[in-house]
């Protein structure tokens, strides 16, 4: 005996439960595997079958006496330093054989009582870099081998007190750095007169003293000599320098004119020459330094007018020439203004902007011209000085709205004037009727 068909109303919801069994078996999630890690090649390289990893004890380790003297300045060196170094103490070294040597050497955040011994130092002459950060050891004698070896030395709050002439033994130096750290020398000159390879200096918060030097050697990018006591005038030897990048002269005593060669400096980038005592204009060949980016030259006696030509340097973005004595009219247009990150002319009382030009909405700092171009006097404030928001505000564009504004603000209104005609009107209109009535009588 055969089986009965199934009737068909049967049929479709047997159809609809196989169906979505078979979507959700599909679109449930595998079970998750535990996670392996491996390196993700990069897009250009094909996949290599995994290699075993040289121990460390077959590599060639650091030389001998190079672990005994990192031991001497308290470095731990129960790793190989140049696999692992030290995570205050950066250690880079060579890969000779069948000992590696040190090339470079950081010391940073030491112990009050580290002792730079002599026979130590001895021992590091294969070091090219050397630099300390937050180490107050007192200066030590380096051997003629290390000082000659250095190619590049830091020495940021260390060292307690630094002699140029000690300094001035680095004579293969391409880059010296001291900061914070009191440098005892009659003028830079000391310093870096026989460092011949020398490309970036920084010596600022120093406490230098005397000139700038009459002679610099050319190949210098990067000069940092802020927050010194430098004084007298910047040389005709630093526009010299077209390989030149940053200046940085700022918080000294140096004063004079800018130098009219400064646009010899073609490749300047980055010029502070703020507070300091310079005196006279801003030189026209500074239009020539095309790459200019920032430029700070507040805080000083410069005068004339400002240039225009700071418009046509397309990479400028920080322009600071506030607290100085310029005059005349600003020569700025609000796009150049917004263009910049950093604009400041505030503090120069002779300086006025053209109205019609900019807005007093920038806060410029410096008043409005006057049809002659000059600084226009703050009006009277509408209310007392303890309104903050009348003290804060800046001067109106239109001079006849304003005071359209003031006496709309002071005479009556609208609404007392119309009172005060409707009661005349009804007294006028009584008078009236009684002298009308006695008239009739």
């Amino acid at each position: 005996m055969k089986p009965l068909p199934l009737p068909p109303f049967f049929l479709l919801p047997l159809f609809l439960f196989c169906t979505t069994a078979a979507t959700v078996n599909a679109t449930k999630p595998a079970t998750p595997t535990a996670p392996t890690l491996s390196p993700t090649p990069s897009p250009t390289s094909s996949p290599t079958p995994p290699t075993n990893t040289t121990p460390s004890s077959s590599r060639s380790t650091l030389d001998p006496k190079q672990i005994e003297a990192l031991q001497s300045l308290d470095i731990p060196t129960t790793r190989d330093p140049c696999i692992q170094p030290s995570p205050h103490n950066a250690t880079i070294c060579d890969s000779s054989k069948p000992f590696r040597h040190l090339i470079s050497l950081h010391l940073s955040n030491c112990s009050t009582d580290l002792s730079l011994s002599f026979t130590a130092l001895k021992s590091l002459s294969s070091l090219r870099s050397l630099s300390f950060t937050n180490c107050h050891a007192s200066p030590i004698r380096f051997p003629s081998d290390l000082s000659l070896s250095l190619t590049s030395f830091s020495c940021i709050r260390s060292l307690r007190r630094l002699p140029g002439v000690w300094l001035s033994r680095f004579v293969n130096l391409t880059d010296l750095t001291v900061s914070y750290t009191p440098v005892n020398t009659s003028g830079l000159y000391v310093i870096i007169g026989n460092m011949h390879k020398l490309k970036t200096v920084t010596i600022s918060h120093a406490n230098l003293t005397g000139y700038l030097p009459r002679h610099v050697h050319l190949n210098l990018t990067h000069v940092d000599l802020s927050d010194n006591k430098l004084k007298g005038r910047i040389p005709t030897s630093f526009t010299l320098l077209e390989d030149l990048e940053y200046l940085n002269l700022s918080s000294n005593g140096l004063n004079g004119e800018i130098p009219t060669e400064f646009g010899d400096l073609i490749s300047l980038k980055n010029l502070s020459l703020a507070s300091n005592s310079f005196s006279g204009p801003i030189p026209d060949s500074m239009s020539a330094i095309p790459g200019l980016v920032h430029v700070d030259l507040s805080n000083n006696q410069l005068n004339g007018t400002v240039p225009r030509f700071f418009t046509e340097l397309k990479g400028l973005k920080v322009l600071n020439l506030e607290k100085n004595q310029f005059h005349g009219v600003l020569p700025f247009n609000a796009s150049f203004i917004k263009r910049l990150a950093v604009f400041k002319v505030g503090g120069n009382d002779n300086l006025c902007y053209n109205h019609s030009v900019l807005s007093s909405k920038m806060k410029l700092g410096i008043a409005p011209c006057d049809k002659h171009g000059l600084p226009l006097s703050p009006p009277p404030s509408k209310e007392s000085s303890g309104d903050s928001e009348s003290d804060s505000s800046d001067y109106d564009d239109d001079g006849d709205d304003s005071s359209d504004k003031k006496e709309h603000h002071h005479g009556p209104s609208k609404v007392v004037l119309g009172v005060a005609i409707g009661l005349s009107s009804i007294v006028f209109l009584i008078v009236f009727l009684i002298l009308l009535s006695k008239w009739c009588g």
